[in-house]
Protein backbone atom coordinates (compact mmCIF):
# COMPACT_ATOMS: atom_id res chain seq x y z
CA UNK A 1 0.00 0.00 0.00
CA UNK A 2 1.22 3.48 -0.88
CA UNK A 3 1.54 6.07 1.99
CA UNK A 4 0.57 9.23 0.59
CA UNK A 5 2.60 12.24 2.25
CA UNK A 6 2.06 15.90 2.38
CA UNK A 7 4.63 18.26 3.54
CA UNK A 8 4.38 21.47 5.42
CA UNK A 9 7.80 23.44 5.56
CA UNK A 10 8.50 27.11 4.86
CA UNK A 11 11.74 26.69 3.69
CA UNK A 12 11.78 25.18 -0.17
CA UNK A 13 14.81 23.61 0.21
CA UNK A 14 13.61 22.00 3.39
CA UNK A 15 10.61 20.38 1.44
CA UNK A 16 12.90 19.73 -1.61
CA UNK A 17 15.18 17.62 0.64
CA UNK A 18 12.89 15.65 2.22
CA UNK A 19 11.14 15.15 -1.17
CA UNK A 20 13.91 13.56 -2.32
CA UNK A 21 14.79 11.29 0.45
CA UNK A 22 11.19 10.01 0.75
CA UNK A 23 11.03 9.33 -2.93
CA UNK A 24 13.55 6.56 -2.49
CA UNK A 25 11.30 4.61 -0.38
CA UNK A 26 9.29 2.24 -3.10
CA UNK A 27 5.77 2.50 -0.62
CA UNK A 28 5.79 6.79 -0.30
CA UNK A 29 4.13 9.10 -2.84
CA UNK A 30 4.69 12.89 -1.85
CA UNK A 31 0.97 14.56 -2.91
CA UNK A 32 1.62 17.99 -1.78
CA UNK A 33 3.21 20.29 -0.52
CA UNK A 34 2.60 23.63 1.95
CA UNK A 35 4.57 26.68 2.38
CA UNK A 36 2.15 28.19 5.35
CA UNK A 37 0.32 26.02 7.95
CA UNK A 38 -2.71 27.60 6.60
CA UNK A 39 -2.16 25.84 3.20
CA UNK A 40 -1.52 22.78 4.96
CA UNK A 41 -5.03 22.47 6.94
CA UNK A 42 -6.57 23.16 2.89
CA UNK A 43 -4.24 20.71 1.26
CA UNK A 44 -5.19 18.11 4.13
CA UNK A 45 -8.45 18.36 3.51
CA UNK A 46 -8.32 18.49 -0.63
CA UNK A 47 -5.85 15.75 -1.02
CA UNK A 48 -6.34 12.09 -0.50
CA UNK A 49 -3.34 12.39 2.03
CA UNK A 50 -2.25 9.63 4.64
CA UNK A 51 0.50 11.58 7.19
CA UNK A 52 1.32 15.21 6.96
CA UNK A 53 4.52 16.04 7.91
CA UNK A 54 4.34 19.19 9.59
CA UNK A 55 7.19 21.82 10.90
CA UNK A 56 6.14 23.44 13.51
CA UNK A 57 7.41 27.25 12.62
CA UNK A 58 6.16 29.18 9.81
CA UNK A 59 6.63 32.34 10.31
CA UNK A 60 4.07 35.19 10.50
CA UNK A 61 0.43 33.12 10.54
CA UNK A 62 -0.83 29.85 12.18
CA UNK A 63 1.66 27.83 14.05
CA UNK A 64 2.40 24.28 13.59
CA UNK A 65 0.48 23.12 16.02
CA UNK A 66 -2.34 24.85 15.36
CA UNK A 67 -2.69 23.79 11.92
CA UNK A 68 -2.01 20.10 13.54
CA UNK A 69 -5.03 20.75 15.59
CA UNK A 70 -6.85 21.72 12.61
CA UNK A 71 -5.86 18.73 10.72
CA UNK A 72 -6.30 15.75 13.06
CA UNK A 73 -10.06 17.33 14.45
CA UNK A 74 -11.36 16.34 10.86
CA UNK A 75 -12.83 12.84 11.26
CA UNK A 76 -10.97 10.64 9.01
CA UNK A 77 -8.24 13.31 8.53
CA UNK A 78 -4.23 12.19 8.01
CA UNK A 79 -1.75 12.20 10.96
CA UNK A 80 0.56 13.85 11.64
CA UNK A 81 3.93 13.63 12.24
CA UNK A 82 5.59 16.66 13.39
CA UNK A 83 9.22 17.10 11.64
CA UNK A 84 11.30 20.19 13.60
CA UNK A 85 14.28 21.73 14.95
CA UNK A 86 12.74 22.01 18.07
CA UNK A 87 12.83 19.50 21.49
CA UNK A 88 11.35 21.85 24.03
CA UNK A 89 8.87 20.88 26.35
CA UNK A 90 6.61 23.50 25.27
CA UNK A 91 6.83 22.75 21.56
CA UNK A 92 6.45 18.83 22.40
CA UNK A 93 3.25 19.34 24.80
CA UNK A 94 1.32 21.75 22.46
CA UNK A 95 2.22 19.52 19.72
CA UNK A 96 0.52 16.43 20.87
CA UNK A 97 -2.06 17.97 22.88
CA UNK A 98 -2.79 19.22 18.95
CA UNK A 99 -3.14 15.72 17.82
CA UNK A 100 -0.19 15.24 16.25
CA UNK A 101 0.93 10.76 16.49
CA UNK A 102 4.70 11.49 16.32
CA UNK A 103 7.37 13.93 16.77
CA UNK A 104 10.64 13.68 15.08
CA UNK A 105 14.07 16.12 14.19
CA UNK A 106 15.05 17.12 11.41
CA UNK A 107 18.15 15.84 11.74
CA UNK A 108 17.18 11.99 11.99
CA UNK A 109 18.84 10.25 9.47
CA UNK A 110 16.74 9.45 6.56
CA UNK A 111 15.64 5.32 7.95
CA UNK A 112 14.66 6.48 11.20
CA UNK A 113 12.26 9.08 9.24
CA UNK A 114 10.51 6.44 7.04
CA UNK A 115 10.26 4.05 9.94
CA UNK A 116 8.15 6.90 11.85
CA UNK A 117 6.67 7.91 8.62
CA UNK A 118 5.08 4.12 8.60
CA UNK A 119 4.65 4.35 12.27
CA UNK A 120 2.49 7.44 11.87
CA UNK A 121 0.58 6.22 8.72
CA UNK A 122 -0.50 2.68 11.25
CA UNK A 123 -1.62 4.90 13.92
CA UNK A 124 0.84 4.35 16.26
CA UNK A 125 3.23 6.96 18.33
CA UNK A 126 6.68 7.64 16.48
CA UNK A 127 8.46 9.72 19.23
CA UNK A 128 12.38 10.86 18.64
CA UNK A 129 14.29 9.15 21.49
CA UNK A 130 15.13 12.60 23.07
CA UNK A 131 11.30 13.62 22.88
CA UNK A 132 10.58 10.02 24.14
CA UNK A 133 12.94 10.88 26.87
CA UNK A 134 11.59 14.44 28.05
CA UNK A 135 7.98 12.89 28.01
CA UNK A 136 9.34 9.87 30.53
CA UNK A 137 11.01 12.59 32.52
CA UNK A 138 8.15 14.77 33.19
CA UNK A 139 6.22 11.48 33.82
CA UNK A 140 8.24 10.78 36.41
CA UNK A 141 8.38 13.92 38.28
CA UNK A 142 5.05 15.51 38.06
CA UNK A 143 5.01 17.76 40.22
CA UNK A 144 8.28 19.43 39.03
CA UNK A 145 7.05 19.40 35.56
CA UNK A 146 5.91 22.73 34.11
CA UNK A 147 2.14 22.57 33.22
CA UNK A 148 1.57 22.87 29.32
CA UNK A 149 -0.58 27.03 30.14
CA UNK A 150 2.42 27.34 32.18
CA UNK A 151 5.25 26.67 29.75
CA UNK A 152 2.92 29.09 27.28
CA UNK A 153 3.55 32.13 29.80
CA UNK A 154 6.91 31.33 30.40
CA UNK A 155 7.37 31.20 26.74
CA UNK A 156 5.71 34.37 26.14
CA UNK A 157 7.52 36.15 28.95
CA UNK A 158 10.75 34.85 27.07
CA UNK A 159 9.79 36.84 24.00
CA UNK A 160 9.46 39.98 25.87
CA UNK A 161 5.88 40.73 26.63
CA UNK A 162 4.70 42.14 29.99
CA UNK A 163 2.12 40.37 32.32
CA UNK A 164 -0.69 42.63 30.53
CA UNK A 165 0.37 41.37 26.87
CA UNK A 166 0.27 37.84 28.01
CA UNK A 167 -2.92 38.47 29.16
CA UNK A 168 -4.66 39.72 26.08
CA UNK A 169 -2.79 37.09 24.32
CA UNK A 170 -4.14 33.83 26.22
CA UNK A 171 -7.35 35.68 27.27
CA UNK A 172 -6.09 35.33 31.22
CA UNK A 173 -6.51 37.83 33.73
CA UNK A 174 -3.28 39.46 34.72
CA UNK A 175 -4.10 37.78 38.53
CA UNK A 176 -3.83 34.30 36.67
CA UNK A 177 -0.77 35.26 34.75
CA UNK A 178 0.80 36.16 37.98
CA UNK A 179 -0.63 32.93 39.81
CA UNK A 180 1.05 30.92 36.72
CA UNK A 181 4.23 32.83 37.22
CA UNK A 182 4.48 31.87 40.87
CA UNK A 183 3.99 28.57 40.21
CA UNK A 184 6.63 28.66 37.63
CA UNK A 185 9.07 30.22 40.30
CA UNK A 186 8.37 27.70 42.78
CA UNK A 187 8.98 24.60 40.05
CA UNK A 188 12.09 26.06 38.77
CA UNK A 189 13.39 27.55 42.47
CA UNK A 190 14.21 30.94 41.00
CA UNK A 191 12.79 34.68 42.54
CA UNK A 192 12.41 36.50 38.93
CA UNK A 193 11.10 36.74 35.23
CA UNK A 194 15.00 36.48 34.18
CA UNK A 195 15.89 33.56 36.67
CA UNK A 196 13.22 31.56 34.97
CA UNK A 197 13.54 31.78 31.14
CA UNK A 198 17.36 31.67 31.84
CA UNK A 199 16.95 28.35 34.19
CA UNK A 200 13.70 27.37 31.65
CA UNK A 201 15.94 27.85 28.13
CA UNK A 202 18.91 25.92 30.03
CA UNK A 203 16.68 23.00 30.81
CA UNK A 204 15.39 23.27 27.03
CA UNK A 205 11.67 24.13 28.35
CA UNK A 206 11.25 26.83 26.35
CA UNK A 207 13.14 28.72 23.07
CA UNK A 208 14.76 31.84 22.66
Amino acid sequence: MTIRLLLADDHPVVRAGLRAVLDTEPDFSVVAEAATAERAVELAALQDVDVVLMDLQFGAGMHGSEATAAITSRAGGPRVLVLTTYDTDADILAAVEAGAVGYLLKDAPPEELAAAVRTAAAGRSALAPAVAHRLMDRMRAPAQALTKRELEVLQLVGDGLSNQQISKRLFLSQATVKSHLVHVFAKLGVDSRTAAVAAATARRLIRR
